[in-house]
């Protein structure tokens, strides 16, 4: 039975007649529920070093994270949102004509994550299908338990210097496993890419050990904790928050119905 399909354990009869009379089919039905139950609180918690925990995403569209013990197995709760979403500004990765958009879409993402691994060709989709109605956002908001997503998010950072941060950004969710090893596979990911889109390597190498751009990313990490992201992906379309990886035709809709508006 599959992570996404389990369901709540069944309980034992209320009426403990046959249990406390020791009947052996009732005793056995009640050990099986209560190992079933054992191993699904333990298969939705993984608890961190850090003391939070992150709970998988029973509907299988993004990567939740959760304070340690607010949620129920397979019911993660969201930290406390403040609800403030950062202004977009010149310091932030702009794709399209931020201007002429009358849909700005802020996306959180981890370049780590499966899930904006699958989300990613649903925004290149949006880009290209409705031009410059649309300003696309990224953010940085790498999950601790993805090792390799900070650093990628820095190097990102080292490309954005030179200008290739969509680029290197593409290049990321289009070779992904090539992040899923160890930092030394990850480190030769980053400067292949770097290589590939014709960087200066002098300088790339030395701004991803000059530990500049680590604030960067940690403020985009805070940005999105202050806005509400548990997540990730998440999206917000014009300030509306949509969490996961989810179709197209759900940010279709939310576009369309957006520009209608504007008119």
């Amino acid at each position: 039975m599959s992570e996404e399909t389990q369901g709540t354990p069944i309980a034992p009869s209320s009426n403990t007649n046959g249990f406390l009379d020791g009947n052996p089919r009732t005793m056995f039905t009640f050990g099986l529920v209560s190992g079933m139950a054992l191993i699904l609180l333990l298969n939705n918690y993984v608890g961190l070093s850090s003391g939070t925990a992150f709970a998988r995403n029973t509907a299988g569209t993004g990567t939740v994270v959760a304070a340690a013990g607010t949620g129920t197995a397979g019911t993660p709760t969201a930290p406390a949102a403040t609800g403030k979403l950062d202004p977009v500004t010149d310091k932030d990765h702009i794709r399209g004509d931020i201007k002429k958009a009358k849909v700005v879409m802020v996306e959180y993402s981890d370049f780590q994550c499966p899930y904006c691994g699958k989300h990613d060709p649903t925004m290149q989709k949006i880009m290209t299908d409705y031009g410059d109605q649309v300003a696309w956002v990224y953010r940085h908001f790498p999950l601790s338990f993805h090792a390799n997503a900070a650093p990628a998010a820095v190097a990102s950072e080292c490309a954005a210097v030179q200008g290739k941060f969509w680029e290197f950004a593409d290049a990321m969710f289009a070779e992904q496993s090539s992040l899923a090893g160890d930092a030394a596979t990850a480190s030769a990911f980053y400067a292949k890419t770097a290589q590939d889109l014709k960087l200066d390597m002098t300088k790339f190498n030395t701004c991803l050990t000059s530990g500049t751009y680590d604030s960067v990313v940690d403020a985009g990490l805070a940005s999105g904790q202050a806005a509400g992201v548990s997540g990730t992906p998440a999206t917000f379309v014009n300030g509306t928050l949509v969490s996961g990886a989810v179709p197209y035709a759900t940010f279709k809709k939310m576009i369309d119905d957006a520009i209608a508006k504007a008119k």
